[in-house]
């Protein structure tokens, strides 16, 4: 008990610390004697708090307030690891310390080019976040893994021509920067990506001169490597991924083996390493999401229903979607706070944000929201951290 005493008044006494760091904009690594000896600043082996056992040391990390988290990144090599680490997330989820955040594709005012912009749990903020190195691209894929966003591949034209990519970038939300990772064994766009048990996997797509893609490879945050696993039965394009119970699900988009568009569902398990397959799928899905131990879908040719997927049972729920603004709006998911938000994919200044509760009673499902992106939100990504 007073060890952990301890560690909540040294907590403060850093909180404080960081602040007048950073109110007279100075890392808090460069002021002489007022954090850590500076003989720790460069030694990945040192304690993280000299005179408190590791684990105490961590959790008073993780009460600091998450403004301060980019200067505590340059204090030392050991802290900066610590909160790239996984289990800086494990120990502020045990603190309680875990924020949700929104990130959202945005597309910027003049219509050209686009940003990412991040909105708190109650979606009032909305910083945007540093350009990502490299070219602008499209087709990309995009996955949040322990409170990092990943964006994976995709195309970058030039004079014309489509140059499919294999460069995979991280922004870190805690200490709010990227980094260049391991490229994708294959170069692709217009894939399928899902986080399943801290593992990204990417399924299909287009490859080098437009081919259609069957391969699919694995990423593990641990190593910082691709490995290619078990090929799909077809090549698939234009699909869309998620993780339930451990297992991998490809839905929608068109495969080589059919006539349109797929309602097959390829499933992979991570624990057996094979492929199978169900018939009871969506098509032309586009809008997706899952929240809690469902998947949500806005198929193109029925924008007005909520088709709901009950992997557990195979199961779909049709659900209306009510009007606001134009009957002919298609939208977007978001997910914050458990619920599902439905962003305008067109310009409509009558269009108030939806949002669907599952867990509402019955008849109270809908309800309208004033979270709102700053412009048409492309895609979303939920990150807690």
């Amino acid at each position: 008990m007073l060890c952990f005493i301890s560690g909540k008044k040294r907590a403060t006494e850093l909180n404080m610390c960081f602040a007048n760091a950073v109110e007279q904009g100075t890392p808090a690594h460069l002021k002489g004697g007022s954090c850590l000896a500076s003989k720790f600043a460069d030694d990945i082996q040192c304690p993280i708090l000299p005179g408190l056992p590791d684990d105490v040391a961590m959790y008073c990390l993780a009460l600091v307030p998450r403004s301060f988290f980019p200067a505590m990144g340059v204090v030392c090599k050991r802290w900066r690891s610590f909160i790239q680490s996984k289990e800086f997330i494990m120990v502020r989820k045990l603190a309680g310390m875990l924020e949700e955040w929104l990130y959202v594709l945005t597309v910027d005012p003049e219509g050209i080019g686009s940003h990412w912009e991040v909105l708190d749990c109650l979606g009032q903020k909305h910083s945007v976040l540093p350009a990502m190195p490299g070219p602008e691209k499209v087709g990309f894929g995009v996955v949040g893994v322990n409170g990092k966003l990943l964006i994976l591949a995709g195309y970058a034209v030039s004079d014309g021509n489509r140059s499919p990519s294999a460069d995979v970038y991280q922004y870190d939300s805690c200490l709010k920067s990227w980094t260049k990772l391991a490229d994708m064994n294959v170069a692709r766009y217009d894939f399928a990506c899902a986080e399943v048990n801290g593992m990204v996997y990417a399924v299909g797509g287009y490859g080098l001169d437009g081919e259609s893609l069957s391969c699919a490879e694995v990423y593990d945050p641990d190593t910082n490597m691709w490995t290619v696993i078990e090929s799909l039965r077809r090549p698939r394009w234009g699909c869309f991924a998620w993780g339930f119970e451990g297992n991998l699900y490809i839905m929608g988009g068109r495969s080589s083996f059919t006539i349109g568009n797929s309602k097959f569902v390829d499933i992979y398990s991570t624990e057996k390493h094979c492929w199978c397959e169900m018939k009871n799928g969506c098509v032309m899905v586009t809008a997706h999401a899952v929240l809690g131990k469902k998947l949500f879908c806005i198929e193109w040719k029925n924008q007005r229903k909520l088709a709901i997927f009950d992997a557990q049972n195979n199961s779909w729920n049709m659900v209306p979607v009510p009007v606001t603004g134009s009957s002919s709006i298609r939208f977007q998911f978001g997910i914050l706070n458990g619920k599902l938000l439905l962003f305008s994919l067109q310009e409509d200044p009558g269009y108030i944000t939806l949002l669907y509760d599952p867990n509402a009673t019955p008849g109270s499902e809908w309800q309208t929201s004033g979270i709102k992106p700053s412009g048409l939100c492309m895609c979303t990504v939920t990150i807690k951290a």
